[in-house]
């Protein structure tokens, strides 16, 4: 199976051409565990398969290195956007895309007749609880972000629960960085109060228009970049007056982001996709198992 390696700041996924790879029948969930892992496989955070679709130019699915099915993630679907263009299954510099969270609209920054970064309309930010979805005790106005009471070993802190197509908690916090997002991130990603688990960000505010971000994605563990997180933050801190916007960088490990947000609009998001490198994947494929007839 032909693969292709990219990335968005760090954030790494398995690219297959799903026009060209006939997957019938393939276990997608457990291909993406295998050719995820960094050891065994050929490592990433997850695969993203590039799919004809029937309402949009193209459709993208997204399996987690856990084998569990992401909505939608940023740092990707920049990536398929450069991905489908580069490789001539389009000419469009603006391309719709079909995903479980809706559709998906990356425009190509060219220069030179390169792709210099890409721009995605990521959609409305979602505050509804039940489209979050968030339960239990909490304070949602309807107008931004559900407040929610985390709790930590130490005690209680504030979190701001929406969706990006997908669940996402941010805690901001003047310790923010990578030991707490790793440490108190998998406790956050499994409370019960998220039922689809969560994913979450950790921000530090830098400066008047300017976060840093460290996320514990659900399914994939600590990530360099989240595109989606990133947003989810940026949302947050503006609804909170924590900075300025309508422009935000948001600082990553991996590198930075460009967020743009009017406080009712959709959420544009603009960064890097880089291609890694390209293989052969020469494991087992695995394949569902057929239902026993009763």
């Amino acid at each position: 199976m032909r693969f292709t390696k990219m990335h968005g700041l760090g954030n790494d996924y398995i690219f297959i051409d799903g026009t060209t790879h006939d997957l019938e029948g393939v276990d997608l969930a457990e291909l993406a565990v295998k050719m995820s892992d960094r050891h065994f496989g050929v490592g990433g955070d997850g695969i993203i398969l590039i799919l004809p679709s029937r309402v949009a130019d193209f459709r993208m699915r997204i399996f987690n290195s856990d084998g569990s099915e992401a909505e939608m993630c940023g740092n990707g679907v920049r990536c398929f956007a450069r991905y489908v263009y580069d490789r001539g299954l389009t000419t469009k510099t603006e391309i719709t895309v079909e995903t479980l969270a809706g559709e998906i609209r990356p425009r190509l920054l060219l220069e030179g007749g390169e792709v210099r970064a890409v721009r995605v309309n990521m959609g409305l930010p979602r505050f509804d609880p039940a489209k979050i979805p968030v339960v239990g005790d909490f304070a949602s106005e309807g107008t931004g972000p559900v407040r929610v009471k985390i709790p930590l070993d130490d005690g209680t802190a504030d979190g701001y629960a929406l969706s990006m197509g997908n669940p996402h908690c941010v805690i901001f916090s003047q310790e923010a960085g990578v030991d707490m997002a790793r440490s108190r991130g998998p406790l956050v990603e499994a409370l019960s109060m998220f039922p689809h688990r969560v994913n979450v960000e950790f921000a530090r505010v830098e400066g008047p228009s300017e976060l840093a971000v460290y996320v514990w994605e659900r399914g994939a563990g600590f990530t360099l970049a989240c595109g989606t997180g990133a947003c989810a933050a940026v949302v947050a801190a503006l609804s909170r007056g924590l900075v300025r916007g309508p422009v935000v960088r948001a600082r990553l490990p991996g590198g930075e982001l460009a967020i743009e947000w009017d406080g009712s609009g959709p959420v544009y998001l603009t960064g890097p996709a880089e291609f890694a490198f390209e293989g052969t994947y020469l494991g087992s494929i695995p394949r569902r198992k057929e239902r026993s007839g009763g």
